[in-house]
């Protein structure tokens, strides 16, 4: 990144910040809160905190043009029934008018969504000590669809699907897997294969109301806060339409390749038991979707190529995915 990258990127995100200190009125906080950057990725979100209390809130700056408005509300809606259901998520907090989501304009960032949420004490599981934590994601992903299942959405509901094409096909929505680098052609004749077989079991598995509807899409140890004996599920901003065992696959985002995966894919099969069930046919695609997720995230890398993440993959982890599809195929073809 050279120093003209640095200060642009350094102006944009204090337009942001500017612009999330001029929402604080409609929220009735008071003039001395502090707002400091937490993360920038697709959105962007600050922490709120008043000095003198001790207060602390997050509040979000949405990315222009990325989601409407009516997607994001309806997101917001399906936290706070998860919460109201007893499945921990951050709470959306209300302006002074008793919106969960307002609109904010200021010269420099010009329009923006805005959502802000109460602040959630935690830490975020031992990544060193998977087992444990993929039973708890299982756990915590069958009380999800099964509510996810039994809430009525709100007429306006719009939320992203996540198909197969939406995932992994040439107009995904985090681009084309074949852009990544470090391909060779081997490599994408067997990714191609893989993308074939994995067309065809889907296909024959279906999407049914028990197979398909409403997911987090991104349910992995890095979206959990632990406190004590509650765990809260954070960021929903990939939530939308798609298979179930979607939010299986996402609890092994980035290690799909380790030796051990059906042991941790079967280990989430045990916390998912404790509140749903699982046909054998379910558990013979975990595979399949453990692949599909690969391959997005092939295509999130390809598409993010510049961000710090995308570049500490490096090349061995785009070999492991072509790894990864050869043994898919001599397994599963």
């Amino acid at each position: 990144m050279t120093l003209a990258t640095v200060d642009s990127h350094l102006s944009y995100i204090a337009a942001l910040q500017e612009l999330a200190r001029s929402a604080l009125p409609s929220y009735g906080f008071s003039s001395n809160i502090e707002v400091s950057l937490l993360s920038h990725s697709e959105n962007t979100v600050f922490r709120l905190a008043n000095p003198d209390t001790g207060w602390r809130a997050v509040m979000r700056v949405h990315r222009a043009n990325y989601q409407t408005p009516n997607a994001i509300q309806s997101e917001l809606d399906w936290m706070t029934a998860l919460n109201e259901a007893g499945i921990a998520t951050p709470q959306p907090l209300r302006t002074v008018d008793g919106e969960s989501l307002i609109q904010v304009e200021t010269d420099l960032a010009g329009k923006r969504m805005v959502a802000a949420f109460a602040w959630v004490d935690g830490d975020f599981p031992d990544e060193a000590n998977l087992m444990p934590s993929l039973e708890k994601l299982g756990e915590l992903s069958a009380r999800m669809h099964l509510q996810s299942r039994q809430w009525h959405r709100p007429g306006y509901f719009e939320r992203n699907s996540w198909s197969l094409e939406d995932t992994v096909g040439e107009g995904g929505r985090w681009g084309r897997w074949r852009d990544a680098p470090w391909l060779d052609r081997q490599q994408v004749k067997v990714l191609e294969q893989a993308r074939d077989l994995m067309t065809l079991r889907l296909n024959s598995f279906g999407k049914s109301p028990e197979k398909y509807g409403l997911i987090h899409a991104d349910l992995r140890i890095a979206n959990l806060l632990v406190k004590g004996d509650r765990t809260t599920i954070i960021d929903f901003d990939d939530c939308g339409l798609g298979w179930f065992l979607h939010d299986m696959a996402t609890a092994l985002s980035f290690i799909e390749h380790r030796p051990d995966r059906l042991d941790l894919m079967l280990r989430w099969a045990d916390g998912y038991a404790r509140h749903g069930a699982l046909t054998e046919s379910d558990i013979e695609e975990f595979p399949t979707f453990l692949m599909q997720r690969r391959l997005q995230l092939l295509a999130w890398m390809a598409s993010h190529s510049e961000t710090d993440l995308a570049q500490s993959l490096g090349e061995r982890w785009v070999a492991g995915t072509a790894d990864l599809a050869a043994d898919y195929l001599r397994k599963m073809g």
